[in-house]
C-alpha cells in the first residue's frame, strides 16, 4: 500500500483545513498548514501554548470542545487532521471528514490514514520533501537533516533569479526544445556548487554569459 501513494503539492492558500487536537502534534501541523497559507480550524478542549498564541494572534479559528459528529459539516474542509489521543474521537472525525469529501490524516493512526505529511525543507519557493511513506519517519527526518545541508537558504534568492532568467531566455530562444536543452546545460555542478557557497552573483554572470550565447552558432 505505501509504494502507491501520489506525490502531489497542494495549493491550500483560503482553503479550510481542520486539526483536531491541541497538542504538540497537532501544533506541528497547524504551523505547517499555516504557511501554505490555508485557512486552519482547531478542534480541542485544551490548546498547547504555541497554539493558544496563534489563536491569540488570530491565526487560527478555535473550536475549544472535544470532536462529536456534525462539526465539520458546515466548515466544509479540504483537508482533516486527526491529531488527538482520543481513538474514538479521530475515527469519527475521520469518517464524516470522508463524507463531506475530505482527506483525511491520521499520523497514529494509519488505517484513518488518506494522505501522509513528507519531511520538507523550505527555501523560498524551493520545497523539497522527503517521504517512506511512513514506514520509517527517522529516515525521512534524517535525510531532511542532509538535504538541509546540501540546499543552503541560499537556494530561495537563486530560484528568485532563476525566476527572472527563465524570461530572458525565452526572449532570446524561442524553442521549447532548445530551452531544455539549455537549462540541462547551464545548471551544471560548478554552478550548483556556487549557489551553495553563496556566491550567487558569480553563478547568474554564468548563467547570463550562456544565454548571451544561446543560439549562436558554434
Amino acid at each position: 500500500m505505501l509504494s502507491k501513494l501520489y506525490p502531489i503539492n497542494l495549493d491550500l492558500a483560503g482553503r479550510r483545513c481542520v486539526v483536531v487536537g491541541g497538542g504538540a502534534v497537532a501544533e506541528r501541523k497547524v504551523r505547517s498548514l499555516l504557511q501554505s497559507e490555508g485557512e486552519v480550524t482547531v478542534i480541542a478542549p485544551r490548546l498547547s501554548e504555541g497554539l493558544m498564541e496563534l489563536a491569540r494572534e488570530g491565526r487560527l479559528d478555535w473550536y475549544e470542545m472535544s470532536f462529536c459528529r456534525g462539526m465539520l459539516k458546515g466548515l466544509c474542509p479540504a483537508l482533516v487532521f486527526c491529531a488527538t489521543d482520543d481513538t474514538e474521537a479521530n475515527e469519527l472525525a475521520a469518517e464524516e471528514a470522508r463524507e463531506l469529501g475530505a482527506l483525511v490524516n491520521a499520523a497514529a493512526e494509519p488505517e484513518l490514514t488518506d494522505f501522509t505529511v513528507p519531511a520538507s525543507i523550505r527555501r523560498g519557493d524551493l520545497l523539497v520533501t522527503v517521504s517512506t511513506g511512513g514506514a520509517s519517519p527517522a529516515l525521512a527526518r534524517a535525510l531532511r537533516e542532509e538535504l538541509e545541508q546540501e540546499f543552503p537558504p541560499a537556494f530561495g534568492d537563486w530560484l528568485e533569479r532563476l525566476y527572472l532568467l527563465r524570461h530572458e531566455l525565452r526572449e532570446q530562444v524561442p524553442g521549447f526544445e532548445e530551452r531544455q536543452r539549455f537549462w540541462r546545460q547551464a545548471l551544471s555542478g560548478s554552478v550548483l556548487d556556487l549557489v551553495r557557497a553563496g556566491q550567487l552573483a558569480r553563478a547568474e554572470a554564468e548563467i547570463r554569459d550562456a544565454i548571451d550565447n544561446a543560439g549562436t552558432e558554434p
